[in-house]
């Protein structure tokens, strides 16, 4: 099933897609994904039944859409996790590093990507994402899977320079028994990623969500990214690094994953055979639409403008 949330009629709504070009409305009270995820699934496939067979019927192209999940405790995203990145790690950790988006960042299909030119250079980062169906703290990672409730896809919008302006070099303090003071001071960097990777409109998501059971392998999906229709990016889930399960089950060690909770599972890296890489398609100097597919759960669209 393919769910979406929309704009109607002045309030969010959720739908589920009839076909490719007709969706319907669910009964008043789900709002987003994160309502849909909640509910028993006799619930929920009672809900659908309802939309189906009762609900009102809207036209795909005329959809205003708005983020699958209008409001998740957090946005989890994972760090460098493409098998394109261990020869550019000089050094790093063995297991999955990750940083948080603020729910503030979210922005529906079709809404614009907004931009100061101060904001320095700002490039689109193509992921697949995870939805969080069932709260879980410590997960398994063979249990992992079954707390998915679905797959979309998100842009992990990036300005690197003014990850550069809250970047700090610094000499940090450690103990150390041997000195006269008790401590040495060792040379040290640190970005702080609340602008540069979480400022409002920085994290397009959707514009549909499937539900796990139609995705079969979230490990073997095409993964494009295109800029005015030229194709930058051209890649395949099959090369994360850190799979879906390990990053759950890693994640939840130390981040009580909730339902409605999306974990963008790393940038898609490899260049289309047209050259050129994602990290340097500066939008901030180039604005235009840009695209994002998944194979099997859609392509996700945006276009930039200027505050």
């Amino acid at each position: 099933m393919k769910f979406a949330t929309v704009e109607h009629r002045g309030s969010p709504a959720a739908v589920i897609a009839v076909t490719d070009t007709e969706a319907a409305v669910l009964p008043a009270g789900f709002t987003d994904i994160e309502s849909i995820a909640r509910v028993s699934d006799e619930e929920r496939l009672s809900a659908v039944h309802e939309a189906l067979w009762a609900g009102e019927r809207l036209q795909v192209s005329g959809l205003a859409w708005l983020p699958p999940v209008l409001r998740p405790g957090k946005i989890l995203c994972v760090a460098l996790n493409n098998s394109a990145n261990p020869d550019r790690i000089m050094s790093g950790p063995d297991t999955p590093a990750m940083f948080v988006k603020p729910s503030s960042s979210l922005v529906g299909h079709g809404r614009a990507i907004r931009l100061r030119k101060e904001d320095g250079r700002v490039h689109p980062e193509p992921e697949l994402a995870v939805v969080i169906g069932r709260t879980g703290a410590d997960i398994a990672q063979d249990e992992a899977l079954s707390h998915v409730f679905g797959y979309t896809v998100l842009n992990d919008i990036t300005a690197p320079g003014l990850r550069n302006e809250d970047t700090f070099h610094y000499r940090a303090i450690h103990p150390d028994p041997g000195a006269a003071d008790g401590v040495r001071f060792v040379e040290s960097w640190v970005s702080y990623p609340a602008r540069y990777k979480g400022a409002d409109t920085f994290a397009p998501l959707g514009p549909w969500v499937v539900t796990a059971d139609d995705v079969a392998d979230p490990h073997a999906l095409r993964i494009t990214c295109s800029h005015d229709g030229r194709l930058i990016t051209d890649d395949n889930t099959a090369n994360l690094r850190f799979g879906v399960a390990e990053v759950i089950s890693f994640a939840s060690r130390y981040l009580t994953l909730e339902q409605g909770d999306v974990i963008g599972m790393g940038t898609a890296l490899r260049r289309s055979g047209a050259g050129g890489a994602v990290q340097n398609l500066d939008l901030n100097r180039l604005g235009g639409l840009v695209e994002i597919t998944v194979d099997g759960i859609g392509a996700l669209a945006n276009h930039v403008e200027w505050r």
